[in-house]
């Protein structure tokens, strides 16, 4: 406590206490820039949102390759621009000049010869100059990359990604035949399987339109319409303070695709005002952690990995909407459950009034919003227009605020929304044109089937080993940040496994890995949400993680269960939809009622019932018939005794202050 109130006492902000790695510093880069210089970068912004509008609409034929490169020379040098060549580069030097000049001429003259890569031989290479050009391409991405990821996730695109010139010296599975350095180099730029490849074409086609819908959302002010809207419909409650920060980063999230975005947007107004209200250090940053960190899962807009996805299974984008709405529900449904619980037996009460906006008054000013997100969901799930959807979105919220005189978007608004699109985009290509050469490099060697097949022969009868291996994969990836190279590795290698080993829905088993990946962002010892919101909540990194994994916990187990019965994302009988959704309802509601010791609609429990209904509520919700009729036969007949008596919650709301 003494380190906060030093803070307080200095006038820090929450998010001054962000750490540098995590801190937004392009918009200071951004202003530090020559007015020429910001200049060409919104005239390059507008350009590569018109490229993709005459390219995804076909106003003029493209050839796909030409397209991306074009997208690539317009926003790849934005990331050198925007984010700092090491710490102490303040202001824009030529460390990223240089970079950036460097990647637009040779990202230009790659789309000038794109029919030539298409209709020639490029791999392996048949000119020197080739050669160079590639290398020089392949070592500006990885320079992205370390700027975007940091130097661990530098480290493992760099191995993946030059893996077949390392495979003859693996051993068993990982075996590849030889191959020379200058073709893997060549196959990861020029090849459909790798940077011209799944991970381009989902930003290219599909990602760009969502990103550009994001920025005019931004910078029409509707992060601040969805904070006033949750503290309208939430503030009041019991626990009022924390049921806002679910609800907040459920919708913040489900539009930012960003996790840790998500924690330092929202966290630094939830968490100080769940402190407020009584709720521990930890327990306010465990809280914006799981809820920030249920975003990149929460339908209509997901993270990247729901995109990649779609294309990678050939599934409809929409489809994976309704797929991934009910277990993102659910999830957020245990997190308020576990709110209610802690506010009902420590006695903390909603938000004053006076912190409360009034709901028509909020809805008044941001009606627009909601219609969009409506209209989003519609063109999605009901017309299914795809990736035209977000333009038509973006065209009507424009038209929208036209009508709206508070929303208005106005000349001296563009600049700001070319900014927004051109940061998006910048660092979403960043991050993810990267992992293509993990792609390349695993499809180059052909060791991925390799994997594959040997996972199928260790499985065997052993399905719950092939699925410890797989989440185990997902979780160190994802402890790392790299949820999108996670995603990837086992699309190629657990995922047919899992096909043949069980004949599971493919569906089902994608979603499975996406959920893993995201879920390490709050799963100890290295939870990167968790400590990145301890640093605004000032408490103990390894608590707040360990209170983060608590209250997240129905992400442990949902996309277990899903596995195993596909009607719980929609992929079977709605009757056993309805069925299984409501056993995890009430699985859900004993979990939240068994960690917290006071159950919503219920009550306080008994202590020695808590462990017996934690083990049942995982029996009633996993989609067997006799494992949840042994659960309901544990949990009916210790809930018919009755809740405890109330009395023993304020010792325990002691100790928690003490901690905190």
């Amino acid at each position: 406590m003494a380190s906060h109130d030093q803070n307080r006492a200095a006038g820090q902000s929450p998010e001054d206490a962000v750490p540098e790695q995590f801190r937004d510093r392009t918009q200071e880069r951004y202003q530090t820039m020559p007015g020429p210089v910001r200049a060409l970068m919104l005239l390059m912004s507008a350009a590569g949102a018109a490229i993709a509008v005459i390219y995804i609409f076909g106003i003029i034929p493209l050839l796909d390759v030409t397209y991306y490169f074009l997208l690539m020379a317009m926003y790849l040098p934005m990331v050198y621009l925007l984010l700092p060549a090491h710490r102490g580069e303040v202001r824009v030097g030529l460390l990223s000049y240089l970079p950036a000049i460097a990647i637009f001429g040779l990202t230009l003259f790659l789309a000038y010869k794109g029919r030539d890569i298409v209709y020639q031989t490029w791999v392996p290479v048949s000119a020197t100059w080739q050669l160079v050009v590639a290398a020089s391409v392949f070592v500006l991405v990885l320079e992205a990359a370390r700027r975007s990821g940091g130097y661990i996730f530098l480290s493992i695109v760099v191995f993946l990604g030059l893996y077949p010139v390392v495979a003859p010296y693996m051993p068993g599975l990982l075996w590849g035949p030889p191959t020379e350095l200058g073709r893997t180099i060549a196959f990861n730029v020029y090849s459909g399987d790798a940077m011209l490849g799944v991970v381009t074409r989902v930003v290219g086609e599909t990602l760009i339109g969502f990103l550009i819908l994001a920025a005019l959302l931004v910078a029409s002010g509707a992060a601040d319409f969805f904070l006033r809207l949750a503290l309208s419909l939430m503030g009041g409650a019991r626990g009022g303070a924390a049921k806002v920060s679910v609800l907040a980063s459920g919708f913040f999230g489900s539009l930012s695709g960003s996790i840790f975005g998500n924690v330092v947007s929202t966290g630094s107004v939830t968490i100080p005002s769940m402190k407020r209200s009584g709720f521990p250090n930890h327990y306010a940053g465990a809280l914006e952690a799981c809820a920030s960190t249920g975003g990149m899962l929460m339908p209509p807009v997901m993270g990247a990995v729901a995109f990649i996805m779609a294309d990678f299974t050939n599934t409809e984008y929409g489809v994976i909407v309704i797929a991934a709405l009910v277990p993102s529900v659910l999830y957020y449904f245990g997190l308020y459950a576990h709110v209610d619980g802690y506010a009902a037996r420590n006695g903390l009460e909603g938000l004053p009034r006076e912190e409360r906006p009034r709901l028509l008054e909020t809805l008044r000013d941001g009606w627009p919003f909601l219609v969009v997100l409506a209209f989003l969901v519609w063109g999605l799930v009901f017309m299914r227009w795809e990736r035209l959807t977000p333009f038509y979105a973006s065209a009507l919220l424009i038209a929208l605020t036209f009508i709206h005189p508070k929303l208005r978007l106005r000349l001296r608004s563009i600049p700001e929304i070319l900014y927004q699109i051109s940061k998006l985009l910048s660092q979403t290509m960043g991050l993810l044109l990267p992992t293509s050469f993990i792609l390349g490099g695993l499809m180059a060697t052909g060791v991925a089937p390799v994997i594959a097949a040997g996972l199928v022969r260790m499985g065997g009868d052993a399905l719950i080993l092939v699925l410890a291996i797989g989440i185990g994969v997902c979780i160190i990836f994802g402890m790392l940040g790299m949820i999108v190279a996670a995603y990837l590795m086992l699309a190629l290698t657990l995922a047919p496994a899992l096909e043949q080993i069980a004949g599971l829905n493919t569906l089902a088993i994608h979603l499975f890995i996406a959920y893993y990946a995201t879920l390490a962002a709050i799963t100890p010892p290295v939870a990167l949400a968790a400590f990145l919101a301890s640093r605004i909540s000032d408490s103990d990194p390894m608590r707040t993680s360990l209170h983060a994994a608590r209250l997240g916990i129905a992400l442990y187990f949902l996309p277990i269960f899903f596995l195993f019965e596909p009607a719980m994302i929609f992929q079977g009988p709605l009757h056993l939809t309805a069925i299984w959704v409501v056993c995890n309802i009430a699985a859900i509601l004993l979990i939240a009622g068994g960690s917290e010791g006071q159950m919503m609609y219920f009550g306080r429990l008994r202590g020695w019932s808590r462990p017996l209904l934690l083990g049942a509520a995982l029996l009633i919700g996993f989609p067997e018939w006799i494992s949840t009729a042994l659960g309901l036969a544990v949990a009916v007949p210790i809930l018919l005794i009755g809740p405890a008596a109330a009395g023993a919650g304020l010792s325990a709301r002691a100790q928690d202050a003490r901690g905190a």
